[in-house]
């Protein structure tokens, strides 16, 4: 049997671990949170190097590519930095890939009721896929990486906008620690409600669930959440707030859906080759598969 295993800066209460087959092959997904424990995560990684298939790398990503250019993220590389024989992937792949098509699918499914074609994205340079999709959909755009990765309440308004920011800000975000970037162990589950014009302007909101759940306000009446990793707590948090639909790019198994790195880990495992996917391979595996996003009703 495959294994794939995300090792994850986040929250413990967040762990999973399911057996599923795909293509054929029998596989044994995992999430290990260390509670923000960094020297943690680098031992599971060097103890685990060589006796998995592939790992995922969770709460925080390896680099950034936004428009064809790809920004290291410093910090979290030297979380990697000891492993030599597992593949190692962030997610990314299936953001530019799974996401990609994130908007077409809601305004194929619910496109009638999302009036007007708003979306919040919480930070575009992390899901640079779902960006390209919401704006070739026809949306207005608030793009929130300055004021959720680093404070500043200055919001985006267009994919240029995103482009001159990533050129500006990202090489030197690049060298931040880890905890400035991302909400990390128990901070994790903190909400801590900001930016609300953002949320109330937004018909939809997109990003990572964290980054959306630590920043929320106490209404999303009517809303559309589009993200990745969800929780039962995450969709009960979502549903009391007033959400009526929640959209996950990753399929839900035994009742959450896995981080996009779980998820590309799980098809680099399958498909054996001892290192991370193309994009075009990985395109090939999910035409096989028919992965597509789900999309789930919560005010009902």
């Amino acid at each position: 049997m495959k294994r794939a295993i995300s090792i994850s800066l986040g929250s413990r209460t967040r762990d999973k671990k399911v057996s599923i087959t795909l293509l054929g092959e029998e596989i044994t997904i995992e999430r290990i949170g260390t509670d923000g424990d960094v020297e943690k995560a680098i031992q599971l990684y060097n103890e685990m190097d060589g006796n998995v298939d592939a790992f995922g790398v969770g709460g925080i990503d390896l680099g950034l590519t936004v428009a064809g250019r790809y920004y290291p993220l410093y910090d979290a590389q030297q979380l990697v930095a000891g492993v030599r024989q597992t593949p190692v992937v962030d997610g990314g792949g299936l953001k530019m890939t799974l996401e990609r098509g994130i908007a077409q699918f809601i305004e194929q499914e619910i496109g009638d009721e999302v009036q007007p074609k708003r979306v919040l994205i919480t930070a575009g340079v992390d899901r640079y896929g779902s960006a390209l999709s919401f704006d070739e959909a026809g949306y207005d755009l608030i793009f929130g990486d300055l004021g959720f990765a680093l404070g500043i309440p200055i919001p985006i308004r267009s994919l240029r906008g995103l482009h001159v920011v990533a050129r500006v800000v990202a090489p030197l975000a690049g060298r931040l620690p880890l905890e400035f970037l991302y909400p990390t162990g128990e901070k994790q589950v903190q909400i801590v409600p900001k930016f609300t014009k953002w949320y109330d302007w937004a018909t939809v909101v997109s990003g990572d669930c964290l980054y959306i759940k630590h920043h929320m306000p106490d209404r999303l009446d009517g809303k559309v959440i589009a993200t990745n990793t969800t929780t039962p707590v995450d969709v009960e948090a979502f549903r009391q707030r007033g959400v009526r639909y929640l959209v996950t790019s990753t399929p839900r198994l035994e009742g959450r859906s896995f981080g996009t790195n779980m998820m590309e880990a799980a098809l680099v495992a399958i498909a054996g080759k001892g290192r991370p996917l193309t994009t075009d391979e990985l395109d090939e595996m999910l035409k096989r598969l028919g992965l597509k996003p789900t999309l789930q009703r919560l005010d009902e």
